[in-house]
């Protein structure tokens, strides 16, 4: 059976069209890689930043363990709430106590919010065609 070098909890995230497959190594630095980069180098706004550490701000284990997470699909607002989920479910494998605070905080919540479907004879999901009056 395969053996990780290194063990880790693993969390799954997903948000709008975005999937985020996270691994959490306690026992860390504090170090946060998105698709083999670091966060500061992915992601480019701040906001974005700090929404992927708020799982770990609420639990207080910043500099504690290491993240290593793939994402892929969607914009970058999606990305980082697809991680962040993802963050939250391996924090909570890694320590069943953090369920009541990640739960207040709204961390443990999968957003259900999608793009609306493009209906025919519309342009797009609600928008209609103009038409001239004659």
């Amino acid at each position: 059976m395969y053996q990780p070098k290194k063990p880790y909890f693993y969390g799954t995230g997903r948000r709008k069209s975005s999937v985020a497959r996270v691994h959490v190594y306690p026992n860390g630095s504090g170090q946060i890689t998105v698709n083999k980069r670091t966060i500061d180098n992915y992601f480019g706004l701040d906001t974005l930043k700090l929404i992927v550490r708020q799982p770990l701000m609420a639990t207080d284990t910043v500099g504690k363990v290491d993240i290593d997470a793939k994402v892929i699909g969607g914009g970058y607002t999606g990305q980082a709430g697809a991680i962040r989920l993802g963050i939250a479910r391996a924090l909570l494998s890694l320590n069943e106590e953090f369920r009541p605070v990640l739960k207040k905080a709204g961390f443990l919540t999968r957003d259900p919010r999608m793009k609306e479907r493009k209906k025919y004879g519309l342009k797009a999901a609600r928008r209609a065609p103009q038409f001239s009056k004659r």
